[in-house]
């Protein structure tokens, strides 16, 4: 039977913290505190019931969602900060709270959250997931890298999802939060929304203004939570599937199939990319924003079998570095040629149907942005 509900004992407010021990936050680091805490109490709800679990907290820094998660239960609170200004306050939590916090002074891209929790709480990949959360108000220059960074370990059942499918409730800037969930055609159609979906099960839960935060951003920001698939939508390795999706979304404006033949070298560009579509049976005039999770998975069964066939070394091609290698050798052009005079990765791939008239010709790669995710 469980027992009484912990609470925290009366501590000074956040406000009263960032004022005592001096803390501003640093436009370098991405920094904005959320001092309101039914908002860092609304945070946690999203993650589902707290009570007795494992929590780990990324970038607590004065410790408002800190609180938030106490007060709702958890057992055993792993708080991860890189930032030393912040571990004072820290500390003051963890005396308030005796046997339930710990303190990690270290940058989460690289601890070894493995590590950190008791090998008891695994459970099963297939089963339910374990009771553990990754939850965090991240600052916005590593919120991209870092889920970058965890849908691969989730890809390989490694860091934080060694022990089972461990569910993760995380702020992001609304841009990203609309990659992230965006469906098949949106214009915020990305590589972010594919790698994320075919993993996970992802959820926008709410928006917070801008001007809940200190200094206030210019962006507003979102919370959204990551439940793991138990079984992924595409049955490749993360590396092969991000290198597919990747390249298909360097070109978002022109036909998918512009970006799939950038995986091949020029001497067979043409040939491997039509027989790559032809056997995923990919339209390659669809754009790459109307392309279906199950198309991608297509598309990188196809990718994975041509580059078992050919031989070894397809799989690490990149176009980009064959560009720079031929601009290094004497009377280097841009690319090949056929007979025609057209450089055969910008023909019209053959289709059942007839694509606009500008599909090919005055469409223009998309953003960096959307490149980058």
């Amino acid at each position: 039977m469980a027992g009484p509900r912990f609470r925290l004992p009366p501590l000074p407010t956040i406000g009263e913290l960032i004022k005592l021990y001096n803390l501003r936050a640093e436009k370098q680091l991405s920094q904005n505190f959320l001092l309101d805490m039914k908002l860092t109490d609304k945070i946690v709800r999203q993650a589902g019931s707290l009570r007795d679990a494992h929590v780990c907290e990324v970038g607590p820094g004065p410790g408002g969602l800190t609180r938030s998660i106490l007060n709702a239960g958890a057992a055993d609170l792993l708080v991860v900060e890189k930032d030393s200004r912040f571990l004072p306050g820290l500390q003051l939590l963890s005396e308030a709270a005796p046997g339930k916090v710990r303190i990690v002074h270290g940058d989460i891209l690289t601890y070894r959250m493995d590590r950190g929790f008791p090998s008891h709480i695994t459970t099963a990949w297939e089963d339910k997931p374990p009771n553990l959360h990754i939850i965090g108000n991240l600052p916005f220059s590593v919120s991209t890298p870092l889920i970058i960074k965890w849908l691969e370990n989730i890809s390989n059942r490694s860091g934080p999802f060694a022990f089972g499918r461990t569910r993760l409730t995380l702020t992001f800037q609304k841009e990203v939060v609309e990659r992230l969930t965006a469906s098949t055609s949106s214009r915020q159609r990305s590589r972010l929304s594919v790698m994320a979906q075919y993993l996970c099960t992802v959820h926008d839960c709410f928006t917070i203004p801008g001007r809940a935060f200190v200094p206030k951003p210019k962006v507003d920001v979102g919370v959204v939570h990551f439940t793991p698939l138990a079984r992924p939508q595409i049955q490749q390795p993360f590396k092969l599937v991000e290198k597919v999706v990747r390249n298909v979304f360097q070109f978002r404006r022109k036909y998918c199939h512009n970006g799939i033949s950038m995986l091949f070298p020029e001497s067979r560009r043409w040939e491997l990319a039509t027989e790559m579509m032809h056997e995923a049976d990919v339209d390659p005039t669809l754009r790459p924003t109307e392309l279906t999770i199950p198309q991608f998975g297509a598309l990188a069964d196809a990718y994975a079998h041509l580059c078992a066939r050919e031989p070894p070394g397809l799989l690490d091609y990149c176009s980009r570095e064959e560009r720079r290698l031929q601009r290094r050798e004497p009377g280097g052009g841009r690319g090949r040629t056929t007979a025609s005079g057209a450089d055969p990765s910008h023909q019209r791939p053959p289709s059942p149907t007839t694509g606009s008239s500008d599909g090919n010709a005055s469409a223009t790669p998309g953003n960096p942005a959307e490149q980058r995710a």
